[in-house]
């Protein structure tokens, strides 16, 4: 499983783009506007702090020809943007006019399968379905990646299932064994993933079995 980061944060970025682990970055208007920059000047920033890796850009109108204009405003920046759309019929008009220009989109805001279903017919090249806000309401956003697996399966599409409003490492586990093809996660997530406090008790045990073993 591919592994963004959700944030527009360009530190954190730094950080993790100095790995192999980051696979991409998404962003959307709110996490720009806590960065504290215009949005065309961070998403340029954070393609160029990735390299090829991808970075999706949302857009903020809503109506289709300024929805449209915008996706290849953004898509205009760098090689790596991909445009975020809403999952509505106008997002999905859009998704399906950008993909028809090689512009890869990854349709947001999915709470259900049908609208999986939807976004991989207009050409998505990633649906995000919001697992964390399923939870809030007393449903299940693993139950939703399984289904669009198995949906995506049986019809050989080839838009990634990209498991969004990740909220723990314990939804990391879930969302790979229910074959997401990407979580994207916070940064705060993505540092607790090599957390466990029994390889912290044991490094602590073998360096100070190390510290004893060393001549006086």
């Amino acid at each position: 499983m591919k592994f963004f980061v959700d944030t527009a944060e360009i530190n954190a970025i730094k950080e993790f783009a100095a790995t192999s682990l980051l696979d991409g970055v998404t962003t959307n208007p709110t996490l720009i506007m806590k960065s504290g920059g215009t949005h065309e000047d961070v998403i340029a920033e954070i393609c160029q702090l990735v390299g090829a890796r991808p970075v999706s850009a949302e857009v903020i109108s809503t109506d289709i020809e300024p929805m449209f204009n915008e996706g290849k405003q953004l898509a205009g920046i760098a090689s790596n943007v991909v445009v975020k759309v809403p999952l509505t019929w106008n997002g999905l008009r859009v998704c399906e006019n950008l993909s028809r220009e090689g512009i890869p989109v990854n349709v947001t805001l999915c709470f259900n399968a049908n609208q999986a279903l939807l976004a991989a017919k207009a050409g998505a090249a990633y649906i995000s379905p919001f697992i964390g806000r399923l939870d809030d309401i007393g449903l299940d956003g693993i139950d939703l990646i399984s289904d669009i697996r198995e949906i995506y399966d049986n019809y050989g599409f080839t838009t990634q299932l990209l498991a969004a409003s990740v909220r723990s490492p314990h939804h990391v586990t879930q969302c790979a064994l229910a074959g997401a093809d990407v979580a994207t996660v916070p940064p705060s997530v993505l540092r607790k993933l090599c957390d466990h406090p029994l390889t912290d008790i044991g490094l602590a045990s073998f360096l100070a079995d190390a510290a004893r073993a060393r001549p006086a």
